[in-house]
């Protein structure tokens, strides 16, 4: 493997960097405004002085910074690093609960956040002990919550001209950033990224996308992802931040603004490349700039690639990666996709697969859970006692189940928690949410284990019907017979135990706000379900 090398830089060096190699170049446009590397470099550094003065307490502070989809994020991110204290970033879109444990277990004393989190902040604040600052990041003058303050008022009594750590330079195998897992398998986990871990992985990524400094990045996201950030800024490329939920909304933003890398979501690339208005060709802008649209986070049904490949004339590739890698491993190549696959490992990085009982790596095409080792992989966790996964050899266990090719690109069956057997085998859900997902009535689905006194679970898949000419949806008759036609469509594509035994009508899939599946929440609704069929 060529070796891999990246500048040993402390994060918000990445920043640093692009302001002293392009100051006027824009690093950022979100609506009507834009910021040049130069404007977000000083911002960054009133953040860090403000965080370095009395106001803001003692050294080794934890600040929650809450990744929304604006300017803010992007100066609070790099001045918190500037200033030598932890981020923890928080996720706006949580509720109460969760916004309790991640400002609990990061232990977070200073946050930057929008409005309504703030809101949420002030009514806990007994149960928070340890915030002292609030600092709002969207707010007007004086529509600002009791006990917190606008941005531009904790900054205006801030320094200007550059800012360093109180205590000289960063050590960059500290922890600069606490990310929290999703939660989809158990509680949220904190997650230890170092100076080096995202620097590393900014540099990593800037390389696997193709970006440079002429690149235009169109993030069409609910909130501001950290890689999408570093790898910009380490290429020195432009930022445009799309906050508008309608698909053509941001097809014509990246044509406006000349995008050559689209960046979505799985579930919103699904509705975009089911939305009928792309049937039009003349709704379609032109986009003579793009090169690929780029999703992750969750894998996107061929079919969707296929047809927004179709329809915008560009690749549709796939990545994987998580909180404890920084977060990507793998990304298909932008000129070599291959249906099904999320692609080669990074620069720098290995992946290999190990078997579910001997742990030894497996062959070619054999079936095991996923591994990856690289410079990119998380320090530990937050809580001590939280096994690391990390083997004394640097292999970490992603909980992944995969194989690879005979050219060491990786294919991912399913998540080592959601998969489930039917006698002695292995059923993978979003194998089968694949195959339902081709039938065009479907606008989208989820599969889980239904708990089975003789198989040990069967498949039930929850079914969001498209909107179609004919019977009207809430006709119940109507309904059934369509589910019906689905499922056995589905089923003969199907091996015996990966058949659709139970089907249910859904309004919407219950999704997490980065658009994976809730299927803890479904698996324990369903297993209430099932013992009360049993009892009855």
């Amino acid at each position: 493997m060529p070796r891999f090398t990246h500048p040993e830089l402390p994060l918000d060096g990445l920043l640093r960097q692009a302001a002293v190699r392009d100051p006027d170049g824009t690093a950022l446009t979100c609506g009507q405004h834009t910021l040049t590397y130069a404007e977000l470099d000083a911002r960054a550094d009133r953040v860090a002085h403000y965080l370095l003065s009395a106001a803001a307490g003692r050294p080794g502070t934890t600040v929650g910074v809450a990744n929304t989809l604006d300017a803010a994020f992007a100066a609070t991110y790099y001045g918190t690093s500037r200033s030598g204290r932890t981020i923890a970033l928080v996720n706006p879109l949580i509720g109460e609960a969760a916004l309790r444990h991640v400002f609990t277990a990061a232990e977070i004393e200073i946050a930057f956040v929008p409005c309504a989190t703030a809101e949420l902040l002030t009514k806990m604040r007994e149960q928070l002990p340890r915030l002292h600052t609030i600092v709002v990041t969207d707010a007007d003058d004086g529509v600002v919550p009791a006990d917190a303050l606008p941005l531009h008022v904790a900054l205006d009594g801030a320094d200007d001209g550059p800012a360093g750590p109180a205590h000289g330079p960063a050590d960059l195998s500290s922890t600069v950033c606490v990310q929290f897992t999703t939660g989809t398998t158990g509680r949220p986990k904190g997650v230890r990224l170092t100076h080096r871990n995202l620097v590393a992985n900014a540099h990593q990524v800037t390389l696997a996308h193709g970006l440079g400094p002429a690149s235009v990045t169109l993030n069409h996201l609910p909130l501001f992802h950290v890689m999408h950030l570093n790898s910009a800024v380490c290429a020195g490329a432009r930022q445009v931040l799309c906050t508008d939920g309608d698909p053509l909304t941001s097809l014509a933003l990246a044509a406006r603004t000349g995008a050559t890398h689209y960046y979505g979501l799985p579930a919103r690339l699904h509705r975009l490349a089911a939305d009928p208005r792309l049937a039009t060709p003349a709704a379609v802008p032109a986009l003579p700039r793009l090169t690929a649209v780029l999703s992750g986070g969750t894998a996107l049904a061929p079919t969707a690639a296929r047809r927004l490949s179709h329809t915008l004339g560009v690749p549709v590739v796939q990545g994987y990666g998580m909180a404890e890698l920084s977060p990507l491993s793998h990304n298909q190549r932008l000129d070599e996709t291959r249906p099904g696959a999320v692609g080669h490992p990074l620069p720098g990085t290995e992946s290999r697969i190990v078997g579910l009982d001997s742990r030894e790596p497996a062959d070619v095409w054999a079936t095991g859970e996923v591994q990856v080792r690289g410079p990119q992989v998380m320090a530990g966790y937050l809580d001590d006692d939280e096994p690391s996964r990390i083997d004394a050899d640097g292999w970490f266990s992603t909980g992944d189940i995969g194989y690879q090719d005979t050219d060491g690109v990786l294919y991912l069956v399913d998540r080592l928690g959601d998969v489930f057997k039917y006698d002695n085998e292995l059923v993978s859900p979003t194998a089968v949410e694949r195959i339902i997902a081709d039938d065009p009535r479907v606008a989208e689905c989820v599969v889980v284990g239904w708990p089975d006194a003789v198989h040990g679970a069967v498949v039930w898949a929850g079914i969001v019907l498209r909107d179609t000419p004919g019977p009207p949806r809430h006709a119940p008759d109507a309904v059934l017979d369509v589910l019906d036609a689905i499922t056995e469509k589905a089923n003969s594509r199907l091996a015996h135990f990966e058949r659709i035994r139970r089907v249910e009508a859904l309004d919407t899939v219950p999704r997490t706000p980065t658009g994976k599946p809730r299927r803890q929440e479904l698996r324990r609704r369903l297993r209430d379900r099932a013992a009360a069929e049993a009892a009855a």
